[in-house]
């Protein structure tokens, strides 16, 4: 995508999951255009994917309140557990997008809470684990 107006990256290679989104946010806050890239397994791909779908077109309010990860993976018709993560990197990647967006902007809106949500905190988590076991 062109002049993306967000890029919002989870994961880590070296765990061999990532996804990097790219957010078109228009003047209404709307997500008018959503792309990814992802290096990774069929459920990493399938997951991002899906949430495009989700969230195109959405306000980013409502992208925030209504996009989880079992929300995703109940649209992709179900994933192995071991797989789970793969959705909550999606959610994970696109709320830091939305968070970033702001701060960008200066601004925190009282919808976005202060802390990590649980998606964030996990993709961050995975992250962070990725790049300990890649320096053994």
């Amino acid at each position: 995508m062109k002049n993306p107006t967000v890029i919002a990256v989870a994961g880590n290679p070296a765990c061999g999951d990532m996804i990097t989104f790219y957010m078109k946010i228009n003047d209404q806050e709307v997500i008018e255009k959503i792309t990814f890239e992802s290096y990774g397994c069929a459920a990493n791909i399938a997951t991002a994917s899906i949430v495009t779908e989700m969230v195109n077109g959405l306000n980013l309010k409502d992208t925030w309140k209504e996009l989880s990860w079992k929300k995703v993976v109940e649209e992709v018709g179900g994933l192995p557990n071991v797989k789970s993560h793969c959705g909550i990197l999606a959610v994970g990647a696109v709320k830091r997008g939305i968070r970033k967006y702001y701060q960008q902007k200066g601004l925190v809106p009282n919808w976005i809470p202060r802390g990590l949500t649980s998606e964030e905190k996990q993709a961050l988590e995975e992250e962070e684990l990725a790049e300990k076991l890649s320096k053994k």
